[in-house]
């Protein structure tokens, strides 16, 4: 009896480090850490943005989902979020349930790198600068010209923003325009 018991705390020992363990490195894993933006910052991502019901907004690493959802309860525009944690998967589905926005919100779980954005009016990121410079050839590749690139906090080195709030770190960015060579 006592050795099944110390084998089944050394087992949840393991399972707790392995937790553990995984939540140090899974930023370092998808490029980027979850930290929420504040609903004053998302207020003044999707005004700077111009968002509206003609939108396909995009956020890559949506975290709890707050953006997509402002974006479709004020703006009435359709949203999508990418996220890579599924424990922030779930609770963006649940919070867009309750809220009954399902038709208007859709939150993928996955790597955003191996997502096709090119519906996409609108995109907006708050992701590492490291993970913002490997994101720049996609965005290229995939967003139609006039798409707007929404970024919070770094920018994207090489594209000059059409419009910057430096006090809340917001940086618009058009394709077609800001990422051409300067």
């Amino acid at each position: 009896m006592f050795t099944v018991s110390v084998i089944f705390l050394v087992f949840i020992l393991l399972i707790a480090l392995s937790l553990v363990a995984i939540s140090i490195f899974w930023p370092y894993i998808i490029g980027a850490s979850w930290t929420p933006t504040s609903r004053r910052a998302v207020k003044k991502i999707l005004e700077m943005a111009e968002v509206n019901a003609e939108d396909i907004l995009y956020d890559l690493g949506s975290g709890d989902g707050r953006i997509v959802v402002e974006a479709a309860r004020k703006y009435n525009a359709m949203a999508v979020g990418i996220e890579a944690d599924p424990f922030r998967v779930i609770w963006s589905k649940l919070v867009i349930m309750i809220l009954r926005l399902r038709g208007r919100v859709k939150i993928i779980w996955g790597n955003l790198f191996n997502h096709d954005l090119s519906e996409a009016t609108v995109v907006t990121v708050f992701l590492w600068k490291k993970t913002n410079q490997r994101l720049k050839p996609k965005l290229q590749r995939e967003l139609k010209p006039g798409t707007r690139v929404v970024s919070y906090v770094w920018t994207f080195k090489g594209w000059k923003p059409v419009k910057v709030d430096r006090k809340a770190e917001i940086y618009l960015y058009v394709m077609g325009q800001s990422d051409q060579p300067l």
